[in-house]
């Protein structure tokens, strides 16, 4: 396996950090952090989360606070493919560093690392950059006073037009996206125990809880912490519930009469039908023998095999701008 960029650039003698505890933001379920050290993850997307809590990390979703005040002394940002959560990231690791201390950025040159390496360069003198692997480290020290354009980069909620809250440099920040809607648009009266798998912000639950009064508890499953606590703001419905879990392994409490989606279709910069896919299965594990799972898509993603494996019947509630809107029955166990 080879090592980290930040591995190499200790080992060549280019990087030291500093003693102390370390954060890790945007931290990677499948990545060693051994070498740093005392070492606090966060991680707010649960598939990653539950991989680095299963093999012994502190990991939590948010940055936590430190006993006495502490700072940290190190901090290591992953980036993620929209800079916009990078730069967020990167200003809330400045702010839980203690002046003098290290903030390393690492990422891969898919991910946008160059851009983001233009914009520290606009604010800080950079200690150092080690290229490795199709990407690049990158380090600086914390100056005693942050500049002032560190604060504009804090992701600041987006009210929509709607009213709803969004999550800045997520799915859909600007407002819903079109598939979603018409999701809502063509799904029919539904009744008893309902889920959205994947549910963002809550779109999707937020519209269909009040048009429809025949349902009796909507669960909101959300693999992304920062957009299901936007959900649960965006939405006061009692008959809402709020999961921050994996989808493809969430287990229910009882099965569902109905279950709607707008699943997922990527992993960082690329597309990954295999997603929906695993959605597709989810659901046809978490409905009862009766009941129906709604689900929308780009027309060009090919679901239909999915579909037909995962259900006994199936029907095409509307193709129209771009979207595909299916209707599934009699799941397969």
């Amino acid at each position: 396996m080879t090592p980290d960029r930040w591995t190499l650039a200790r080992e060549a003698g280019e990087l030291t950090l500093p003693d102390g505890p370390v954060l890790v933001l945007r931290a990677q379920g499948d990545a060693d952090y051994s070498a740093l050290g005392d070492v606090t993850c966060v991680q707010g997307y649960a598939p990653d989360h539950d991989r680095l809590a299963a093999r012994g990390l502190r990991v939590t979703p948010d940055i936590p606070d430190m006993p006495g005040g502490e700072s940290f002394a190190t901090a290591l940002v992953q980036i993620v493919k929209a800079k916009a959560g990078t730069l967020g990231s990167i200003a809330e690791a400045l702010i839980a560093l203690r002046p003098g201390g290290v903030l390393m950025v690492d990422g891969q040159k898919e991910e946008g690392v160059e851009a983001v390496l233009k914009v520290l360069k606009s604010a800080f003198a950079i200690d150092g950059v080690l290229s490795k692997a199709h990407g690049k480290l990158v380090w600086l020290t914390r100056p005693e006073t942050l500049p002032q354009e560190v604060l504009g980069w804090m992701p600041e909620p987006v009210e929509t037009d709607e009213g709803y809250i969004t999550v800045p440099g997520g799915f859909s920040a600007d407002g819903p996206d079109r598939g979603s809607e018409l999701l809502v648009a063509l799904v029919p009266e539904l009744k008893g125990l309902v889920a959205d798998l994947g549910a963002g912000w809550g779109y999707i639950a937020g519209e269909i809880l009040s048009e429809q009064d025949g349902i009796e508890t909507l669960d909101l499953v959300e693999a992304d912490h920062a957009m299901l606590e936007a959900a649960a703001a965006n939405i006061d419905d009692p008959r809402a519930r709020f999961h921050w879990a994996d989808v493809t392994r969430f287990e229910p409490e009882a099965a569902y009469d109905a279950i709607l989606s707008n699943p997922p279709f990527h992993h960082g910069r690329r597309a990954d039908p295999a997603l929906g896919r695993a959605f597709i299965a989810a659901a046809a594990r978490m409905l009862s023998p009766r009941g129906r799972f709604f689900m929308v898509a780009n027309r060009h993603l090919p679901y239909e095999d999915a579909l037909k494996a995962a259900f006994g019947t199936g029907r095409l509630l509307g193709e129209l701008e771009g979207y595909k809107i299916y209707e599934a029955a009699k799941p397969k166990r």
